[in-house]
């Protein structure tokens, strides 16, 4: 079977590698020069499948009405006419609810848990290299509501098959000792020993490599202006290099998905989340900077060790389809990495970086089949793409192919949408 996927983030490339692996054709379709160049270049590393809480929770409209108007918040709008953005704000709103939470929660957490066993073989299997670390990711707390405002959720991950533990500072401080010059400002934490992190970029390339070593092709610098149906079939793609045909299609364009599947017909509620990354080259070795991955509540920002960098990232900028620097978001990101860790490395070669997250109003991403045939989706993964890769790779590869998979993801169609 001769299988195009659209799409070389890491997302679209583990599809491609289990289609190769399984015996199928697949022909990888991307813009960019190379794999891995958009959201996957330099995201925030974490593998985070006991992390798997949806931004639309109870909450959330309240904390997105006290960051309006402040420059530096976790969640910024940029006011303007946008149809698109309106009507995806009206479905997370819908998700803000405890139910639903819950559900979306439970739903998301599923395909992660299972998307970590599946890097874990792959790894196994292949020897890859990523700068993985293997040490878990501690969530702190500076603020004693906020906190204690996580507890309920720890329980209720726990009991949906997550291994997370509330500690206090000095166990946080006992895990990750590069937080020491912080303790005080700590009020406790909440530690998962499953999790990971690693180089998502180095990952997708050098299952780029192993996919073509299988027989899958990649075209570059090709960028997809249509998708034709036939009847209740896709009959090819159009492309800058020429139309391309196949017997199935896949879409894991990340934030494009929506484009290029409205002349379809197919309405996927996913919208571009702008978020930040800056990389910090450490200093003696990175002796004071932190080995575990860790996520700071306060400022809704993540860091990961990856070698000898430091990558902290985060905020949510909604500003449709621009994935420029804003300068003062991102030094803000620099000036907290400083904060917490202020000898670990050279601040003048920092990097900055930002990408598109493709979110969904209920935090979880839209995978399978579509009323087309032979056409599936891969998208909507928010800022899981990373966590969730391999999981949904395996996925539509099988269900593309006709195979049973391992598990079924019914409730993460587009058909949950209506």
């Amino acid at each position: 079977m001769k299988v195009i996927v659209l799409g070389a983030g890491v997302v679209g490339v583990t599809t491609a590698y289990y289609l190769a692996r399984a015996g199928h054709e697949a022909v990888v379709v991307d813009r960019r020069a190379g794999p891995a160049l958009e959201t996957s270049f330099a995201n925030g590393g974490q593998i985070s499948a006991n992390h798997t809480t949806p931004w639309a929770a109870p909450g959330m409209p309240a904390k997105a009405l006290r960051w309006l108007g402040k420059a530096d918040a976790p969640l910024l709008f940029h006011p303007r006419f946008d149809p698109a953005l309106f009507a995806w704000l009206a479905r997370f709103l819908a998700n803000c609810t405890t139910e639903r939470m819950r559900t979306n929660t439970r739903k998301a957490m599923r395909l992660a848990l299972y998307s970590r066993r599946e890097l874990l073989a792959l790894r196994a299997e292949l020897g890859l290299e990523y700068d993985q670390v293997s040490r878990g990711i501690l969530h702190i707390f500076r603020s004693p509501a906020e906190y204690e405002r996580a507890l309920p959720q720890v329980e209720l991950m726990n009991r949906m098959g997550c291994f997370r533990h509330v500690i206090d500072v000095e166990a946080c401080i006992a895990i990750e000792p590069a937080l020491a010059a912080v303790q005080g400002d700590l009020v406790g934490g909440i530690y998962s020993p499953d999790d990971e992190s690693g180089d998502a970029y180095k990952f997708t390339r050098a299952l780029a490599t192993l996919s073509t070593g299988l027989g899958a092709s990649f075209r570059f610098e090709t960028a997809v202006t249509a998708i034709r149906a036939e009847g209740d079939r896709i009959g090819r793609v159009e492309t800058t290099g020429g139309p391309l045909a196949a017997d199935a299609y896949v879409v894991a364009a990340g934030s494009y998905s929506p484009l290029l599947l409205r002349p379809l017909g197919i309405r996927l509620p996913v919208y571009p989340a702008k978020g930040y990354s800056v990389t910090i080259p450490l200093n003696g070795g990175g002796k004071v900077a932190p080995v575990v991955s860790l996520i700071d509540d306060e400022f809704k920002m993540v860091y990961s060790r990856l070698g000898e960098r430091l990558r902290a990232a985060g905020t949510a900028e909604f500003a449709g389809y621009d994935d420029s620097v804003r300068e003062r978001r991102a030094r803000f990101l620099l000036a907290k990495a400083l904060s917490l860790f202020p000898h670990c490395g050279d601040p003048d070669r920092a990097e900055f970086w930002a990408g598109l997250r493709p979110s969904t109003p209920d935090g979880a991403p839209v995978i399978g089949r579509t009323r087309y045939r032979n056409l599936f989706l891969n998208t909507g993964h928010g800022t899981l793409g990373w966590t969730m890769a391999c999981g949904s790779g395996r996925f539509v590869a099988d269900t593309v192919a006709g195979v049973e998979p391992e598990l079924t993801f019914d409730d993460l169609t587009i058909d949950r949408f209506g």
